[in-house]
């Protein structure tokens, strides 16, 4: 047919020519495949299992489960056991071919993962059929990466259980010059019932979002001829979840411990003046050094300062001018806290701020050296942390009519943080090892 329309119209689609060997050869890969995947009846000496109740399973006969592959849906003929005790059958093809209680193969549900932690289910759903020509349903991406997630976050939990015990791996290794631990938290659109009896930001008005935190580890053995810090290419790695500050803790130490903490020269950890923040840094990284991301103090400035003069830019800039570049940036606390504790207002609304922030920057007076800590060439600013709250969080789980369960939330970010780590290869070889 190809070649009769080339004749006809002295044109040749290539593209439907490439579309049409592809399904061809999907469809003879099927069939190869479908053979491959045809048990034979087990021999009489392997007719029986150990059963799960303690008895044993005896061979019945072969059955047939459809299954969607790489290259398309293929008949899979198993031997099946039933246990007369318990009743209960058993396929031992299922669980060594990874298609137990599923209809998709582990080829096909990793294009679902991969798909599903990078955009929005349905335009996953949409990929499968471009790029593979496989038909599946918005709902099994969404139902598939949710589950690979959801194992990954199980993982996950059993490695911090590990840690808690003092079950901690030895990670050996070069020493690490410089190792940062940054943390952070942003809010996710949640589903209304994750919200219930949860106040909101504006007084009255209930919540709708939950604060999914996050934190990173990377490392810097350089610096620019300036001597400002260089972040490792490719260092970082990330953890979140909509948890607790107290299991999150848990596990931004396992992460950082397998990145080396412990035989770390110089340890930092880093973020804004939130308190959950620095109660993790002297729970699980005392003697880490502490820094307050600069441009974070500067922005707590730029909102006093607005609130000090509103609509008056001029008059704004020369407060920052002295507020921000001879006291903050030159590690002048003191004298800063002293500065803001001195203004008054009639306003009680302004005397409140001109109060919080005295205590803000009094509270992390020793964590703004930024003179000392650049003179050490380390970084000052949370930037990383920041991007990454946009990049790994944001741009899958904040977009435009999303609404989350936690549960959803939480298994759609182990799996990005799985991808993004490098580690979802070993994800994989770890389920065929299994």
């Amino acid at each position: 047919m190809v070649f009769q329309d080339r004749r006809k119209t002295g044109h040749l689609d290539l593209e439907a020519i490439e579309m049409a060997v592809r399904s061809a050869m999907h469809h003879a890969g099927a069939k190869a495949l479908g053979e491959l995947l045809k048990f034979e009846p087990p021999a009489d000496e392997q007719r029986r299992l150990l059963c799960g109740c303690g008895h044993q399973a005896h061979y019945q006969e072969l059955r047939s489960k459809p299954v969607l592959t790489a290259v398309g849906w293929v008949e899979v003929r198993r031997p099946y056991y039933l246990c007369p005790h318990c009743h209960k059958g058993q396929f031992p093809a299922d669980v060594e071919l990874d298609i137990e209680n599923t209809e998709y193969s582990p080829g096909v549900r990793r294009m679902q993962a991969v798909v599903g932690l990078e955009a929005p289910f349905d335009h996953g759903r949409q990929q499968m059929k471009t790029l593979a020509d496989l038909e599946v349903t918005t709902k099994a991406v969404e139902r598939m990466a949710e589950a690979i997630g959801d194992d990954i976050a199980s993982g996950e939990q059993r490695e911090i259980q590990r840690a808690v015990q003092l079950d901690l791996p030895i990670v050996i290794g070069s020493p690490v010059p410089i190792l940062y631990v940054q943390m952070d938290g942003t809010g996710v659109p949640v589903v209304k019932k994750e919200t219930e009896g949860r106040k909101g930001k504006v007084d009255g008005q209930p919540a709708h979002t939950r604060e999914a935190k996050l934190g990173c580890v990377f490392t810097q053995t350089a610096w620019d001829e300036e001597g400002f810090a260089i972040r490792d290419p490719d260092s970082t790695t990330y953890v979140g979840a909509i948890e607790t500050a107290e299991e999150f803790g848990k596990r931004l130490y396992v992460e950082a411990w397998k990145r080396g903490w412990s035989r770390a020269e110089n340890k930092v950890v880093m973020g804004d003046g939130a308190e959950w923040i620095w109660n993790l840094a002297e729970q699980h990284f005392p003697g880490a050094v502490q820094i307050v991301d600069l441009y974070h103090a500067r922005q707590h400035l730029w909102e006093l300062v607005r609130k000090l003069h509103p609509n008056d830019e001029a008059k704004q800039k020369a407060w920052m001018r002295v507020h921000q570049k001879r006291l903050l940036d030159k590690g002048q606390i003191a004298k800063l806290v002293a500065a803001i504790a001195s203004l008054r207002s009639g306003n009680p609304e302004v005397a409140e701020k001109i109060r919080l922030e005295a205590d803000y920057f009094r509270r992390n007076a020793e964590r703004m050296r930024y003179p000392k800590f650049r003179a050490q060439h380390l970084f000052v600013g949370s930037g990383v942390i920041e991007a990454g709250c946009k990049s790994v969080i944001g741009s899958r789980l904040k977009r435009s009519g999303m609404f989350w369960t936690v549960r959803g939330a939480n298994a759609i970010l182990a799996l990005r943080c799985c991808h993004l780590n490098g580690r979802f290869e070993d994800y994989w070889e770890a389920r065929r090892a299994a």
